[in-house]
């Protein structure tokens, strides 16, 4: 029998060290799959229902392979919860001499160039501004890590943190005369020298995007990789395949420019205009897409005359700026990586001007600036030869991977289908802790009366539940409105979604009395809160993509051209997966309860609703809404929670 799967035995180490341990044959299965996986390199794929103890059921294995293991996970906060505590936790109880490391993105770390050479040649140097930069100066002398979040009268989107960090584009690497005191450097150095290290998928994708242009330093050395909450997988390769130009990063660059240039060639004063004209000619483009919707299509953004003819002459004073930076380019290293990012906005800004061939073009517009996207419409290929030159196991693991108990869609959208797979359910007892809620609405979600008729038929659950609830919506208007009605003459206390920081909505959440919390999209997942402050999740519609979304809008173009069905390939799944991370906030530990309640009328109305609710835990269905409420009076009653 193999180690790991003694240790989560009935009478293992867990049993021996952990006080509120339960025995989990789920957890047990998967701790064996994971070491046979980590000792024949092979890949994995793990669906791992809610309760199941993913995070151990890794951990264990990988600590006593004694390999080199990069574990990869949704944000910096699993990544610090992974770190700080489930990893000493497991270390403690094994025993096993491995050295661990935290890694970041570079964005996380100082960058004591730029302090030195960058910020006194900015206007960073008056006002508030000022007051920060000497903050940072003070804190820089005593600093070990160089992690910004040390800095607590900083706030993490500040903006004169970008201006002492660094970026792929201005990092000068080696050649920086800071290079030895470089905090970036020291921890990946550590991260080197470390058995186990924790990254997130964005420095994960960063690393092995950069191994592609021969910068990436961490991944070539692991004999295994371990990417939690895979379900996020798909995106963020897309993303991070995809060629993308920001006007934030035109205006980075004029900045370094200018102060490059005040440093290593003051006498070259005159590219200070060609540096005013790029920066006219990203003001000038911006103006002429107003009007247009947030994401929208490239030949759609650029139909006009006007909005064509600017982008051209962004073009243009591009092109002057880099001729100039070739001459100057040899005054400095600066100078010199300056000239290297102009050319690379050239050469992708041309991308534009060309037809895309299995891409998608398309254009975000923010509050002050835009975003020009090129996005790969299939990543499967594109993937898979990113990992391809890793000789290394590779295991995939989240909560929601599976559409009616079949992995089809995430393997092809990565290109894993040779890859093994595993699903383990949830061994919570849904069927007596929780009831799915299927109200009877009479109205299409896209019709005027939705909203008010969903609020309608929840009402008396919330009522009867005391609050504790989430709402989540599939759109922020659907969520601002149903605010709005909630604010006339209901006794809760409304949480809503962009009114105050998620963190601060959250533990508000569970302090307060009655209370209610909207969310959208960001709160459909990664949100874990346990015992009786929620006990109803309610979900407005069914979380279909918006199909006017350029790069959703492509792919189902691209699948109906090769003689496929959009919906049944790619919309449903995505949905699917999507709903049961939402559904997944309810039951978070083994005394939790309450009801799921769906709205959408669709999941009982049309054929495909079965996807949905075979898709999910099994819950006992009702659409008698005497049921609910009796049963939430029981379980209240079980929980010393009083029933009216």
């Amino acid at each position: 029998m193999p180690r790991s799967e003694t240790i989560f035995s009935p009478q293992g180490l867990l049993s021996e060290h952990l006080d509120n341990f339960r025995y989990r044959p789920q957890q047990q299965h998967m701790s064996a799959r994971v070491e046979s996986a980590l000792e024949q390199r092979s890949r994995l794929i793990i669906e791992a229902g809610t309760g199941v103890g993913k995070t151990f059921a890794y951990l264990v294995p990988a600590l006593l392979s004694r390999q080199k293991v990069v574990i990869s996970t949704g944000t910096r906060h699993l990544q610090d919860q992974l770190y700080f505590k489930d990893l000493p936790a497991v270390l403690d109880i094994v025993k096993t001499p491995v050295s661990t490391a935290l890694l970041k993105g570079r964005a996380n770390y100082l960058c004591v160039h730029r302090l030195q050479h960058h910020v006194p040649r900015t206007r960073l140097n008056t006002g508030h501004a000022a007051k920060k930069i000497r903050t940072i100066r003070d804190w820089s002398r005593v600093t070990r890590t160089g992690e910004i979040a040390e800095v607590d009268s900083i706030g993490e989107g500040d903006p004169v943190w970008p201006a002492v960090t660094s970026t792929v584009e201005n990092c000068l690497g080696s050649e920086c005369p800071s290079y030895q005191d470089c905090h970036v450097f020291e921890a990946r150095r550590k991260a080197q020298k470390a058995d186990v290290v924790i990254v997130n998928h964005h420095l994960f994708f960063s690393d092995l995007t950069l191994k592609q242009e021969g910068f990436g330093e961490l991944l070539p050395q692991a004999d295994a990789c371990i990417l939690d909450e895979a379900h996020q997988l798909p995106e963020l390769a897309s993303d991070f395949l995809a060629t993308t130009i920001s006007s934030r990063q035109l205006t980075n660059l004029g900045e370094d420019v200018i102060a490059a240039q005040i440093e290593e060639a003051p006498e070259s004063g005159a590219i200070r205009e060609l540096v005013s004209a790029v920066n006219w000619a990203t003001a000038d483009f911006l103006l002429a897409l107003d009007g247009r919707r947030e994401r929208t299509q490239w030949h759609e953004a650029v139909a006009s005359a006007e909005t064509g003819e600017q982008f051209d002459a962004l073009g243009r004073s591009l092109d002057r700026l880099c001729e100039e930076l070739s001459v100057l380019g040899e005054r400095g290293k600066v100078l010199a990586r300056c000239q290297e990012r102009c050319e690379k906005l050239v050469e992708q800004l041309q991308q534009f001007s060309e037809p895309p061939e299995a891409r998608v073009n398309w254009v975000e517009i923010l509050k002050k600036g835009f975003r020009l996207h090129s996005t790969p419409l299939v990543i499967a290929d594109l993937f898979q030869e990113l990992i391809r030159g890793y000789q290394c196991s590779w295991i995939f693991t989240s909560a929601t991977l599976t559409m009616n108990a079949k992995f089809d869609h995430f393997q092809q959208q990565l290109g894993l289908a040779d890859a093994e797979t595993l699903m383990l359910d949830s061994p919570f007892d849904f069927e007596a802790n929780t009831r799915l809620f299927l109200p009877s609405i009479q109205a299409e979600p896209n019709s005027d009366d939705y909203n008010r008729l969903l609020l309608d038929a929840v009402l008396p659950v919330l009522h009867a539940n005391k609050g504790r609830a989430f709402l989540l919506f599939s759109s922020h208007r659907a969520l601002r409105l149903a605010a709005d009605s909630l604010r006339d003459g209901n006794e809760f206390n409304l949480l809503v979604q962009g009114e105050a920081p998620r963190r601060e909505l959250l533990e508000r959440f569970v302090k307060t009395e009655r209370a209610i919390l909207l969310g959208a999209s960001s709160f459909w997942e990664g949100v874990d809160i346990r015992g009786s402050a929620l006990s109803c999740v309610i979900i407005d519609k069914l979380p279909f993509a918006a199909p006017d979304d350029p790069v959703l809008a492509g792919r189902l173009q691209a699948l109906r051209e090769s003689g496929e069905n959009p919906f049944r390939h790619y919309q449903l799944p995505q949905a699917v997966i999507a709903l049961k991370q939402g559904v997944g906030r309810l039951i978070r530990d083994e005394d939790d309860y309450g009801v799921v309640v769906i709205c959408d009328p669709r999941v009982t109305g049309r054929a495909y609703g079965k996807s949905f609710i075979n898709s999910l835990p099994q819950m006992p269905r009702t659409s008698s809404l005497d049921e609910v409420v009796h049963f939430l009076c029981q379980q209240e009653s079980g929980h010393e929670v009083p029933c009216n």
